[in-house]
């Protein structure tokens, strides 16, 4: 696979860095990776050149190489998104395909409803937990940490900083079904999701750190804005990423899609990287 790292400078002077993966002459596709993941976090390696997709990835601001943004909010991340892509591809390019998996889907809904997107696709979206009818579902333990970024944020703040790269691997891993366990600690996948934490833990986690409290807070979004086709694909057995598998969440966004692939889990996105190919490409 061809990979080749990308920098671009923001207006007003950031670097923002990323990696383009797959044929350099490929349809582009933008992925935004899930919680405390940097550039390295790609998918479907083997079959982007068959595709003809070239899969760009960036560091949000605060993680591995782009520069944080001491004001950095939902919309200048999505912002940010927009710049990188404008640099890699050109600043007439047409809107491209997102896909957006876990935590990430929060900067993907943010760029859907600016109408960036050509398609957006969700895979395992993280879901608003700070929504009252989605917190309604939630067990209490799972409300601990939104509940905390509303009443408290400096504390909160102060306890995500204590997450390092190793302790998200080891969360990720305890909480896994079997199946996810498996994908998550095969031999090359493991050494690539050990790169991709380490960058996005960089800089004392502070990227980690603002992308968590803007998740766990209500989300700044009208979803009723979103017009372009949208996909929602979750696994059967994804029991942490929403809970209700997502029901709620694609209704909201009108007009979209919610496909749930059975047997599959929290690993969706690289167990079934065809399909998510497939949604975004057509």
């Amino acid at each position: 696979m061809q990979t080749a790292p990308l920098t671009v400078r923001a207006p007003d002077g950031r670097v923002l860095a990323g990696t383009s993966s797959g044929p350099t002459d490929g349809r582009p596709v933008l992925f935004v990776a899930g919680a405390g993941t940097g550039r390295a976090m790609t998918f479907g390696d083997d079959l982007l050149a068959a595709r003809s997709v070239r899969l760009i990835t960036m560091d949000r601001p605060g993680m591995g190489g782009s520069d944080p943004d001491p004001a950095r909010t939902v919309a200048s991340t999505a912002a940010d998104y927009r710049t990188f892509l404008s640099g890699v591809l050109g600043g007439d390019h047409a809107a491209v395909p997102v896909v957006a998996n876990s935590q990430g889907a929060l900067f993907g809904l943010a760029l859907a409803a600016h109408g960036w997107p050509s398609t957006l696709v969700l895979v395992s979206p993280a879901d608003e937990v700070a929504h009252p009818d989605v917190r309604a579902l939630l067990p209490q333990a799972a409300r601990t940490l939104p509940d905390l970024v509303a009443g408290d944020p400096g504390r909160a703040r102060a306890v995500l900083h204590s997450f390092t790269a190793e302790g998200m691997r080891t969360m990720i891993l305890d909480s896994s079904i079997p199946a996810d366990r498996a994908v998550y600690t095969e031999p090359a996948f493991a050494r690539r999701w050990a790169t991709a934490l380490d960058q996005g833990f960089a800089h004392n986690g502070a990227g980690y750190v603002v992308d968590t409290m803007a998740a766990m807070a209500p989300w700044p979004l009208d979803l009723a804005r979103i017009a372009c086709p949208t996909v929602v694909l979750y696994g059967a057995e994804d029991a942490g990423h929403s809970p209700d598998l997502c029901v709620l969440l694609a209704s909201r966004i009108l007009g979209s899609r919610r496909i749930v692939v059975p047997g599959a889990g929290g690993a969706l996105l690289w167990t079934h990287a065809d399909r998510v190919l497939d949604l975004a490409l057509s």
